[in-house]
């Protein structure tokens, strides 16, 4: 054996050098001929904005330890990396800070010479997160990394792009979309984030044409005025027939605009009347196009009022515009009233700008057909599982209710159209993989893809795919086994890889979805910058390490749920890891330098020591429910599991009884021990090793074993003793134990123990193994038990399960104490007879329980009148 472990845990040695060393050994490097059943996740590419925050880690944990698990069950596993350009997120911060550094904006560089300043960004970030990927341990293979801009990418984008084109699933139209005043971009529908707003409902007098006749119209975005190009009523509504067909004054700009009818409104819904802005509404639009209106834009991509303003207005921001048009109004006597009102007001996801309906030529993808697609891949037998399984239905219902999707973005940082317009005809277009021969009479489309266009392809993306070679990675790993990803972008990322891969590759891009919430703080509000309640993950693991923050994040995990962070589960996790140090430094103190593994030893039908048998029988059960658990994604409970079983069964009790063993005079048993505590601590390592990486391989690197944990394999060994009695007696130490501290009776002085009120199961258990227990009852607690019973009336009686056990105590107990103790317990089941007797009185439960429930039930109420019976005559004979 090598040198013991150092005398204190110290993280930071511990966790430092081997995620180097994994990686030069190629340890987490995929075998693309290997005859090991394959399992691939793709990292949620994170975006080259900054640094990871805590999600990240918790996201990066939860696949990893899956991954490590897999490994060690026999799978060749591909972790693989990859970060995402992030078009609007990383265009807005490099921006900032080039204004900030040189007061120019991306317009004074130009095109070219700003995406040079944005790519020395991404590489900046991107060494940062890959120093942060280390740090968590995450077993990524980097020869599959990628990034979303990469020319591999890039020309699949293209492919993808012409493909779909070709095929009428992507259009470009003058449409309504949702805008961004701040980025000057188009965005999705799902990058609208819509919350209550506290406004204003402006009521406006529209003057009928030659007559003191007024139109009441009422409308929250008075700005958009300018734009008007009609009133509109119900071709029903009797109230306004007559003025169907004449025109009103438009107050802002006097412009005359005619009155029309149209079924869209309702007449029962504020006044009946509404005006008509085809270019600033979605709804006006539809009437628009119906009636044939023009469509004049009256704000500029910034959110200024243009020229239709006029000298009053043009040049305005869109809310100082607002403000003048009303004190305008107020003076030419136009406004009506103003009513405060709460409504639903989009906001951009990535500026937080108020977005702006807005007429635009944009770039969209058709979403019924892949909407029909991926409801009859979730109907099918073929669904993809969500975990948990509720997602499924949020997926669906999106589907369900989609918009064609906006995928252009008036950016510069990202994937560049593939469209050319011809520059003596705009009205011809060329889309494809490259530029017309003639290429110096077109010009390309200056506009971008949104990133998720490219984010959607990830999965076959990254495994190198082409429709004319999809290639031996794609072959072996796709589709992938499971996507590991948050609650929040099921519709901006899920949704959109599922009918991406469907549609490309005629499968499913992977077969499970693990979805996590958020980190949330202990107060369980959301992180971030504006509440100064974010938590940098390195800070925290420079503190604590890495292993105890795996854990706390693996450990508190359900799926679908959202957890709190918290530092003293994590500083409650180093303990663990602490535990789990000294308990091994004392296993290997005790393997002497000639220490050679026997697992004849341990697999011995003959096996002497029952306390081993214990422990190896509670290993076994352990290792399956963690196996099964984690199959499940279940980590939370899987970890439960690893930590009672090493804290309390191995640490606390197995560790105490082998102390006793080693030094036995039989030899057998002391080999026997040695064996059993190295095989179980072996065990342990396995099976905390996807949770705590780094303390693992350490502890495992001194067993002179494999190279590497990494390298070891998860085998339950079928332990199935019938060790009952062990359990009993541990509870019995447990109990004495409790009754020595609370009585004050020091561990000198020998106590003699009597059982009373056994079942038939315990008295046989008592009879056979009486021999074996008092001998580990007077080493642990200098303590005897005796099966007769005891005639003294001077006794304390301790309550365990359904028997008692019984000491004469008048030299070191308070007789009235003693009273009050069994007076007290004789109330407590006077409680459990009354309610055992209500329920054995409800006809209804016995109707409904089923017969092992209502015996049950009875077997409770005979074994409490007994108990009762008890009390009482002790009282009696005190």
């Amino acid at each position: 054996m090598k040198k013991e472990l150092e005398t204190k845990y110290n993280h930071l040695p511990v966790e430092a050098d081997k995620y180097e060393n994994w990686n030069k050994k190629g340890l987490f490097r995929a075998d693309v001929s290997s005859k090991k059943p394959p399992f691939c996740i793709v990292l949620p590419p994170p975006n080259v904005t900054g640094k990871l925050h805590l999600g990240h880690a918790w996201d990066g944990s939860l696949q990893d330890a899956i991954i490590r698990f897999k490994k060690l069950n026999g799978f060749d596993t591909l972790f693989i990396p990859g970060t995402d350009h992030a078009g609007i997120a990383t265009q807005t911060k490099v921006e900032a800070m080039l204004k900030e550094a040189t007061g120019k904006n991306r317009f004074d560089f130009g095109r070219e010479a700003f995406l040079k300043e944005v790519w020395k960004w991404k590489e900046k970030y991107s060494q940062t997160i890959h120093e942060q990927w280390a740090k968590m341990g995450l077993s990524l293979d980097y020869s599959m990394e990628n990034f979303t801009l990469n020319p591999q990418v890039n020309e699949l984008v293209k492919f993808v792009f012409v493909e779909m084109y070709e095929k009428g699933l992507i259009y470009r139209g003058k449409r309504i979309v949702n805008w961004d005043p701040v980025q000057k971009s188009a965005i999705s529908n799902i990058e609208v984030i819509y919350r209550e707003t506290v406004g204003k409902m402006y009521h406006f007098k529209y003057q009928l044409v030659g007559s003191d006749e007024v139109l009441e119209i009422a409308t929250t975005r008075p700005e958009t005025m300018f734009a008007d190009q009609c009133v509109v009523v119900n071709p029903k509504d009797e109230r306004y027939t007559k003025y169907i067909g004449k025109t009103v004054i438009n107050p802002v700009n006097q412009h005359q605009i005619p009155v029309i009818a149209d079924d869209y409104v309702e007449m029962d819904f504020g006044t009946g009347v509404m005006k008509c802005t085809p270019a600033h509404d979605l709804n006006d639009f539809e009437i628009g196009v119906r009636h044939n209106l023009a469509k004049p834009i009256c704000l500029n991509e910034d959110g200024t009022v243009n020229a239709m303003g006029g000298e009053i207005y043009q040049g305005l921001d869109r809310f100082d515009a607002r403000e003048l048009i009303i004190q305008n109004a107020i003076k030419a006597n136009t406004l009506i009233k103003i009513e405060e009102i709460t409504h639903q007001v989009g906001y951009s996801e990535r500026t937080n700008a108020i977005v702006e309906p807005y007429l635009s030529n944009q770039w969209f993808v058709k979403m019924d057909y892949f909407s029909q697609q991926v409801l009859a891949l979730q109907n099918s037998d073929e669904a993809i599982n969500f975990f948990p399984s509720r997602f499924n239905q949020t997926l669906k219902q999106w589907m369900e209710n989609s918009f064609d999707w906006t995928i252009s973005r008036q950016l510069w940082w990202g994937h560049q159209i593939p469209a050319w317009y011809n520059k003596n005809d705009p009205s011809k277009i060329h889309v494809g993989m490259n530029a017309p021969v003639d290429a110096e009479n077109w010009s390309q489309d200056e506009d971008v893809l949104d990133t998720w266009f490219s984010s959607g392809l990830w999965p076959f993306a990254t495994l190198l795919w082409t429709k004319e070679t999809p290639g031996e990675w794609f072959e072996r790993y796709y589709p992938t086994n499971v996507l590991v990803t948050g609650y929040d972008i099921i519709f901006f990322w899920v949704a959109r890889m599922i009918f991406q891969g469907q549609h490309f590759t005629k499968q499913k891009p992977f077969n499970d979805v693990l979805i996590h919430g958020l980190v949330r703080d202990e107060f369980g509000n959301k992180m971030s910058k504006s509440l100064g309640n974010g938590i940098d993950p390195m800070d925290v693991i420079e503190q604590y390490g890495v292993d105890s923050l795996r854990f706390f994040l693996l450990t508190n995990s359900t799926p679908g749920f959202d957890i709190k962070y918290s530092e003293e589960k994590i500083r409650h996790a180093w303990n663990f890891m602490n535990k789990l140090w000294n308990a091994s430094r004392y296993v290997l103190i005790n393997l002497d330098e000639h220490f050679k593994v026997n697992d004849q030893l341990i697999f011995s039908k003959h096996h002497e020591n029952t306390i081993d048998l214990w422990i190896l029988t509670e290993l076994t059960k352990t290792m399956n429910n963690v196996k099964t658990l984690i199959d499940k994604y279940e980590f939370g409970l899987a970890g439960k599991e690893i930590y009672d079983f090493v804290w309390s069964k191995y640490c606390s009790w197995y560790i105490e009884f082998a102390k006793v063993n080693l030094n036995a005079s039989n030899p057998e048993i002391v080999d026997q021990t040695k064996q059993v505590l190295f095989y179980v601590l072996k065990n342990i390592l396995i099976m905390l090793h996807p949770y705590a990486p780094f303390i693992t391989e350490e502890i495992y690197q001194y067993l002179n074993l494999k190279d590497s944990i990494m390298n070891e394999e998860w085998i339950i060994q079928s332990f199935d003793y019938n060790t009952d009695y062990i359990n009993v007696m541990i509870n019995l130490i447990t109990v004495i134990r409790e009754f020595r501290n609370t009585n004050n009776i020091k561990n000198a002085i020998p106590l003699n123990f009597y059982l009373n009120n056994l079942n038939q199961e315990h008295q046989k258990l008592f009879e056979q193994y009486l021999n074996v227990m008092n001998q580990s009852l007077k080493v642990f607690v200098n303590a005897q038990i005796h099966l007769e019973k005891i005639n003294d009336s001077n006794i304390s009686s301790i309550s365990i399960e359904e028997y008692f056990l019984e000491i004469q105590t008048k030299q070191f107990i308070n007789q009235d104490d003693l009273i009050q103790g069994l007076k007290d317990k004789m109330q407590e089941l006077q409680q459990e007879i009354k309610r055992s007797e209500a329920m054995l009185n409800n006809q209804n439960f016995i109707a409904k329980a089923s017969v092992e429930k209502v015996d049950a039930e009875k077997a409770k109420y005979a074994n409490y009148q007994e108990q009762l019976a008890s009390i009482k005559n002790k009282l009696k004979n005190m």
